[in-house]
């Protein structure tokens, strides 16, 4: 089966066209062309489908406190809503046996024909307790290797990515972790500036979610903000609510990091039990007063970056997609609307809110 979607304006993720038509065979771009353009019928605009590398919960199940397979539907449904045909369901510090019941969520989801789960994405408990933000210092610890085993052993294939603070983790482990195929994040981190450019330089390549829950830039210990400032390669998550970091703070982070700079949503949902409690307070989400999560979409994302950080509307969407994709490097999954690629699109209006999402 064939279908056209025309376009006023296609951003494929590398580049603009005009007046573009986007053929769709199997679930598969089949072509991108001028013919059989339909002024009537055309999208204002059309960008590749967004993805979020860390989302906590959705529809008042956080995965955390309720780790099965329907949890995971309520991420995807919140995320498609959003603009992202991909993510990560995220689980904050927790017992092992809660891991493991998150493992098996996954599992479930994929098995019942689930769309769009990358794997699940860990966020400790391997962290710094200095560096613990709202997550609950009780499980907080550094794992042994036997523990890393049995975690990665029973979720095989199904884990996408592990916050840890390497400082808390043995090199073998970082090694064992990586070698199994998952991104390991540096996050919740007390590392100084020269221990964090050693962690990027011998293979860490990504950080979690820049300037929260990590050492900060000082002019005397520049910390770990500073290494991701200073470093060729490694690439580091943000949060761009405004909250966890102030709009001005990423107009100066992405002048120094530029593609090295991504969002996630880092969205949690309204909750009433478990380590992690999170009441909405107007576009936020607070715990006994503290700031606890955003209420985000990956959509709201772009949006805040053009209006409130004066970034380029297909920088925003390449922030959005293209960047987390090349951290994942999972295959069909590239941030871009190319030819051969699975048909993962975002078709928005003129003022970018989202009129239509296509999946493969």
């Amino acid at each position: 089966m064939t279908q056209l979607i025309s376009a006023q304006e296609l951003f494929t993720g590398n580049s603009w066209m005009t007046e573009a038509v986007i053929e769709i065979t199997d679930g598969k771009i089949s072509a991108i062309k001028k013919e059989n353009y339909d002024h009537q019928n055309a999208y204002p605009l059309v960008v590749p489908a967004l993805i979020d590398l860390q989302i906590y919960g959705a529809g008042g199940k956080l995965l955390s406190e309720f780790p099965e397979a329907d949890t995971i539907q309520k991420i995807y449904d919140y995320c498609i809503a959003g603009g992202a045909a991909y993510f990560q369901p995220t689980i904050a510090s927790q017992s092992n046996e809660v891991i493991m019941a998150a493992i098996k969520a996954v599992k479930d989801y994929k098995s019942f024909g689930g769309k769009g789960c990358m794997g699940l994405h860990i966020e400790g408990p391997w962290i710094n307790p200095i560096k613990k933000g709202a997550h609950n210092e009780a499980v907080i610890h550094s794992p042994s290797l036997d523990e890393v085993k049995a975690i990665i052993d029973f979720g095989r294939n199904e884990i996408g990515m592990i916050t840890v603070a390497p400082e808390v983790c043995s090199q073998e482990i970082i090694d064992l972790i990586q070698s199994n195929g998952i991104v390991v994040s540096a996050g919740h981190t007390n590392a100084d500036y020269a221990s964090a450019m050693e962690f990027f330089d011998s293979g860490i390549k990504v950080a979690t979610h820049l300037f929260n829950a990590m050492s900060p830039l000082q002019h005397r210990a520049p910390g770990v903000v500073g290494a991701l400032f200073n470093h060729k390669t490694a690439m580091c998550s943000l949060v761009a609510d405004g909250y966890h970091v102030d709009f001005s703070a990423v107009q100066i982070a992405k002048k120094i990091m530029g593609e090295r700079l991504f969002c996630i949503t880092d969205a949690v949902t309204t909750t009433g039990s478990g380590f992690y409690q999170h009441q909405l307070v107007g576009d936020k989400y607070e715990s006994a007063g503290t700031l606890s999560g955003s209420a985000l979409t990956q959509l709201k994302s772009v949006n805040n970056l053009i209006e409130q950080a004066g970034i380029d509307f297909g920088e925003a969407v390449k922030m959005c997609s293209l960047y987390p994709a090349q951290i994942m490097q999972q295959k069909n999954i590239t941030g871009t609307i190319a030819i051969n690629e699975k048909a993962d699109l975002l078709c928005l209006s003129a003022d970018r809110q989202l009129i239509k999402m296509y999946t493969a």
